[in-house]
């Protein structure tokens, strides 16, 4: 059996069984699935928010009751509909994360859970003191849901609503994952350097994930309001937060499905304690959360990655994605590629760059040009800026004086991912991709700022034409170095060196004008670096402008066009590789030779210079 017809026949499997349940099952057993699925609402969410995102978050049950105190002081106070609750929870969750999103997303380390516990306990405290709720008496007799004269008031009336919308939250969460914006909170982990590099905000996309969390939180206190028909601020104080975390780790934070596998295994242990410790202790309200500790610290010492990630490794290979015929891409229609300049004319302009760190002057006063068609090395010394003057080009760091121009335009006081999307693409000194995502998917985030489509439009699949296009452009570039075969490979699995060259496919997915390099060719072989060097003079023909930092003077003295030497944060010299290479004050201040070991130990005698395995 093909490995996408075992999906289609274990999920069956699944719904159908959910399907009977009901018919099967008494009324506490269905009580306990609603229950089940309710948590896996906000399970969802945690999945997406930390497990994807990178984000902890210890508040998200206060969500859960904003949404199900506004649905039930809608329905008991005003008399509304249950039915127009639902909208009226979701824009109140949403309104109240995006606010909460705001002040706390920029947050680092450890400040971000610290601050989702603070507004954790305080919004279920301010539930608790309002009188238009109820205080802490709650609210009672919430109207139940109905749908015409029928009423979901029993638990088996509802059980298949819940169940639906649990279904449809998360085939919505999987689009999304597996699109244009699914990536991006998939890059999220990698930072926000590496997201604006493609031209993501990162604080926009941890922001909109913030938020979907949040309403699939209110989504699930919506259901709660109306299963329960009462609410109090007890369910939703940072105990269930902290439960709700519990259900995403255990059931395995890296995959959609271990929301549900953790929801019901985090209650049906619950219950099972509840009605196996009585029989063993008259002590059972107190041993209950010790023995429900200790069961989850075995399991998670045995499964790290919750019982998903134990399944995942254990199923690893018999559900891979099917292979991709390159003849299914010839019907697409490529993505828009972006005129690029006549050779010759300026495409990067930097005048008077200065950068200081404290009392370091770390670049002083260096300028330089760039113009199209050309490659241009940024040669020196350790320490000597080139990496910190690659920062400032791109917009990764900010400039104390100075101004730099791409394509005619200052964009000195642009932000990284603004300057990603006029044309400049890059790739990094220390390598920077997504490890458990695929070799196609680090390449089509690469295309990210050539799409538009939203999380809306994906999660509701209305992106499938500019998908396809991402899509069939990252498999061309892949195929353009050599990787098209391993398409499906987690990135994570590669060599340094083949690391590197996804890199570079990465950056050429977003069709760049200027194709900033940091050291390409460290680590690979000397066929890889020949093959290399013939695809960037290939680019450079086809109108790729490229700036270069490398340790390997042989290997860049036979690629550029033109080299920039810096030294102690200043420019020394420009000019051609000859020219330079003839240099005086170059050879006095680390070069030695460029190419031949005995020129090198000659001129490094000679000159007292540093030998070329101290370049850098």
């Amino acid at each position: 059996m093909k490995p996408r017809h075992r999906q289609l026949a274990l999920l069956g499997m699944v719904v159908a069984g959910l399907a009977i349940a009901p018919a099967l099952l008494g009324n506490f057993a269905v009580s306990l699935l609603n229950d089940v699925a309710i948590g896996a609402l906000v399970a969802l969410g945690l999945v997406l928010l930390t497990g994807v995102g990178g984000a902890t978050s210890f508040g998200q049950a206060a969500f859960v009751g904003i949404a199900a105190y506004a649905t039930a002081w809608l329905t008991t106070a005003h008399g509304m509909s249950p039915w127009l609750g639902l909208p009226f929870a979701l824009a109140l969750t949403g309104l109240a994360a995006l606010a909460i999103g705001l002040l706390t997303l920029r947050l680092g380390g450890h400040f971000l859970p610290l601050s989702t516990i603070a507004w954790g306990l305080s919004i279920p405290l301010l539930f608790g003191n309002m009188d238009a709720l109820g205080r802490h008496t709650g609210l009672s007799n919430i109207p139940p849901l109905r749908i015409g004269s029928w009423s979901l008031v029993d638990p088996r009336s509802i059980y298949y609503l819940i169940w639906i919308l649990l279904g449809l939250a998360c085939l919505f969460s999987h689009n999304v994952l597996q699109s244009r914006a699914g990536r991006a909170i998939r890059g999220l982990r990698g930072g926000s350097t590496l997201l604006g590099s493609v031209g993501a905000d990162a604080f926009r996309v941890r922001l909109t994930l913030f938020v979907m969390a949040a309403l699939l939180a209110g989504l699930a206190g919506w259901l709660y309001a109306h299963t329960n028909r009462f609410v109090s601020p007890s369910p939703f104080d940072v105990r269930a937060s902290i439960e709700y975390l519990l259900m995403a780790v255990a059931g395995g934070l890296g995959q959609l499905s271990g929301a549900l596998v953790g929801s019901a295994l985090v209650l049906v242990l619950k219950n099972g304690l509840q009605d196996l410790l009585p029989q063993l202790t008259a002590r059972s309200g107190q041993l209950e959360g010790v023995v429900f500790a200790v069961l989850f610290i075995v399991l998670l010492h045995e499964a790290r990655g919750g019982l998903m990630g134990f399944v995942t490794r254990w199923t690893r290979g018999r559900f891979a994605p099917p292979a991709h015929d390159a003849l299914q891409d010839a019907g697409i229609e490529p993505l828009a590629r972006r005129a690029l300049p006549a050779p010759g004319e300026p495409v990067l302009a930097v005048k008077g760059a200065v950068k200081r760190f404290g009392g370091l002057l770390a670049v002083n006063n260096v300028s330089f040009e760039v113009r199209a068609g050309e490659i241009v090395g940024l040669i020196g010394p350790n320490g000597a800026g080139k990496s910190t003057m690659f920062n400032l080009v791109t917009g990764t760091l900010a400039m104390n004086a100075g101004r730099v121009e791409f394509l005619g335009r200052d964009i000195t006081q642009l932000r990284q991912p603004h300057i990603a999307r006029l044309g400049m693409a890059r790739t990094f000194q220390h390598v920077k991709l997504r490890p458990h995502m695929s070799l196609l998917d680090n390449v089509a985030l690469g295309a990210h700022a050539r799409g538009s489509a939203g999380l809306m439009a994906a999660g509701l699949r209305l992106d499938r034409r500019e998908e396809a296009q991402i899509m069939a452009e990252a498999r061309r570039q892949l195929a353009r170095l050599g990787l098209a075969e391993r398409a499906h490979e987690l990135a994570g699995s590669l060599p340094l060196g083949t690391q590197r060259i996804l890199e570079i496919a990465r950056a050429l997915a977003a069709d760049p004008v200027l194709l900033v390099l940091d050291e390409p060719a460290a680590g690979l072989r000397r066929k890889e670096k020949q093959a290399l060097s013939g695809l960037l003079r290939k680019l450079r023909d086809e109108g790729v402008t490229i700036l270069i930092v490398e340790h390997d003077m042989a290997f860049v003295m036979k690629l550029v066009d033109r080299l920039v030497v810096m030294t102690f944060g200043s420019k020394l010299v420009e000019g051609t590789p000859a020219a330079v290479r003839a240099n005086v004050e170059v050879q006095a201040a680390y070069l030695g030779s460029v190419i031949e070991p005995s020129e090198a130990r000659q001129t490094a005698v000679a000159g007292n210079a540093m030998p070329l395995g101290k370049v850098a």
